[in-house]
């Protein structure tokens, strides 16, 4: 069950630390299998090797083995930028330490990892060879920071050490997130447009309107879903006003004109905005839409590779609705995949899609590199209420 459960949904923990410290060992004893090549030659682990797993009450997790950060060379380089692009998108950390005990090595992973506002414990690893220094132990204390001893071989506090990862994992992975079941109570009708264009995947819904749906059906409402065609006659037709309106953004202001000022509307993107992100910060970020100047570069960044059709939203759409509502000449560059570019500072306007496929900690961790480098981002749907001139009407059930 847990390896079905989508990518975006899952608390990410990750194991960092030198080479041949035990995380291979480590994880594989969370685990209870042989998930990682387990070797006494430092560096055994060459890239991230990813492991699902159902850790209860959290429910499923994704737990990442890396390379050891001290790696050498121009390929232990590469390892090591492919660990901290892992580290990017971590909910929670394992700092794991080996028999040397704390160097100034762990020091700086320390504080590497409190830059990036991940919550993370020490693991003193391999306890069967030493015991951690004394002093090591008080670094911890005295800082507040969380440690745990163990001992693969001796299966020696493993069971303690989950416990501790559910202990410190971000409490919002520890409630049922919130998509739109603040917006509507039990009885109550919710309306979802769906278009069904070339850009909708065959024989199936996108995870946002599948999430949604589900929503509305344990949250004991009815759920209506019509196309974007539909929807005033739909709406004629019912004996009461539905409590809320949810369409796809790509038909955002046809659906506006259509559904009367008094019943709530949003979208899906919008809804992902809050649910994945930051919803005020977005906002706020579309806004620079309104100062981009002739030959600005404004960055399209896709979560998840897919195969453009003619008139896809990212490459196509959303850059033909901006010209068209700024009247200016823009150059538009699309990032695609979990890697997002170090040079943000040449961008005037970061556009993000709906983050499906990424978890809240990456996307929150995105706009808040975005902000460090003082370069306004929004989302596809943001930005397209935006150029559409709805965005005040679709953000209103969120009372921002």
């Amino acid at each position: 069950m847990s390896n079905k459960a989508p990518r975006g949904v899952r608390l990410v923990i990750t194991l960092i630390g030198k080479r041949n410290a035990g995380k291979s060992s480590l994880i594989n004893a969370i685990c209870g299998q042989d998930v990682s090549i387990v070797s006494d030659s430092p560096g055994t682990t060459t890239d991230p090797v990813a492991k699902h797993y159902e850790l209860l009450p959290l429910g499923p997790v994704t737990f990442y083995d890396t390379a050891g950060l001290d790696d050498t060379g121009e390929v232990g380089e590469l390892r090591i930028k492919a660990t901290n692009k892992v580290l990017m998108r971590t909910d929670l950390a394992l700092i794991v330490v080996g028999e040397v005990g704390l160097t100034d090595y762990e020091v700086e992973l320390i504080n590497k990892v409190s830059e990036l506002e991940i919550p993370y414990l020490v693991v003193f690893n391999k306890n069967d060879l030493c015991e951690p220094l004394e002093d090591d132990m008080d670094y911890c204390r005295q800082r507040g920071i969380p440690y745990y001893k163990t001992s693969v071989l001796e299966s020696c506090s493993i069971d303690e050490l989950k416990e501790a990862i559910i202990t410190l994992a971000p409490e919002e992975m520890k409630r049922e997130p919130v998509l739109a079941g603040d917006l509507f109570s039990e009885g109550d009708w919710v309306v979802c447009v769906v278009p069904i264009d070339l850009a909708a995947p065959k024989g199936r819904l996108i995870l946002p309107q599948v999430q949604v749906l589900r929503e509305i059906l344990d949250c004991d409402a009815v759920g209506v879903t019509v196309k974007e065609r539909e929807i005033e006659e739909t709406l004629s037709s019912m004996k009461r006003d539905p409590a809320l309106v949810i369409t796809d953004s790509q038909v955002v202001m046809s659906v506006a004109g259509d559904v009367p000022d008094e019943i709530p509307l949003t979208t899906f993107s919008t809804l992902y905005a809050r649910y994945k992100g930051d919803l005020p910060s977005l906002v706020q970020g579309a806004m620079a839409i309104d100062s981009l100047q002739d030959g600005d570069t404004i960055l399209m960044g896709e979560a998840c590779s897919h195969h453009p059709v003619a008139d896809d939203i990212g490459k196509v759409k959303i850059p033909r609705w901006i010209r068209q509502y700024t009247g200016k000449e823009l150059n538009f560059v699309m990032y695609s995949g979990h890697d997002f570019p170090e040079d943000l500072e040449r961008f005037k306007l970061i556009i993000h899609c709906g983050a499906c496929m990424l978890n809240r900690s990456e996307m929150l961790r995105r706009i808040k590199e975005c902000q460090r480098s003082g370069v306004p981002v929004t989302n596809y749907g943001v930005a397209i209420s935006k150029v559409q001139g709805v965005l005040d009407r679709v953000i209103s059930p969120f009372n921002l």
